[in-house]
């Protein structure tokens, strides 16, 4: 039998869907979007509430509340996962593709999405250090690399 993981999101229990999270915090990122094209481009500037060591929310039960335009995703906004980035486990198990070899699922390890240099630690500025008329001199395009 296959690993739970390797099921349709919308097979997956509330556990299976929270646990599919790799802990990188990309999706915490502030993100700006051409009117004209409607590309989403990635900044360096992270939510107030993103831990910025762990990559994970410090808020995370409250997140929606606190910040009214924070995703909250599910198998039913599978639609929300296109501005996601292209190593989030959620996007791929949409599309029917496997994890990354550094998944914490596959390694084992929650520090592996760290090591692999994909999470957002040491790489990030919380928005409020951040002047809201500068969020495009922090764009950024390291969000995009697949690995």
């Amino acid at each position: 039998m296959a690993d739970w993981w390797q099921q349709p999101l919308a097979a997956l229990t509330a556990a299976q869907w929270e646990a599919l999270c790799d802990g990188c915090g990309r999706c915490c990122l502030h993100k700006l979007q051409d009117e004209d094209s409607g590309e989403v481009f990635y900044t360096r500037i992270s939510c107030r509430y993103l831990d910025t060591d762990s990559c994970r929310c410090s808020q995370y039960p409250r997140r929606s509340a606190l910040v009214p335009d924070c995703v909250t995703l599910t198998p039913d906004n599978q639609a929300a996962l296109d501005w996601l980035p292209p190593t989030c486990a959620y996007r791929l198990r949409a599309r029917g593709e496997p994890l990354r070899e550094w998944h914490p699922l596959l390694s084992g390890d929650p520090d592996s999405v760290h090591r692999a240099g994909i999470s957002v630690r040491g790489r990030v500025l919380p928005e409020e250090h951040v002047h809201p008329d500068s969020h495009e001199e922090h764009i950024v395009h390291w969000v995009e690399e697949e690995r």
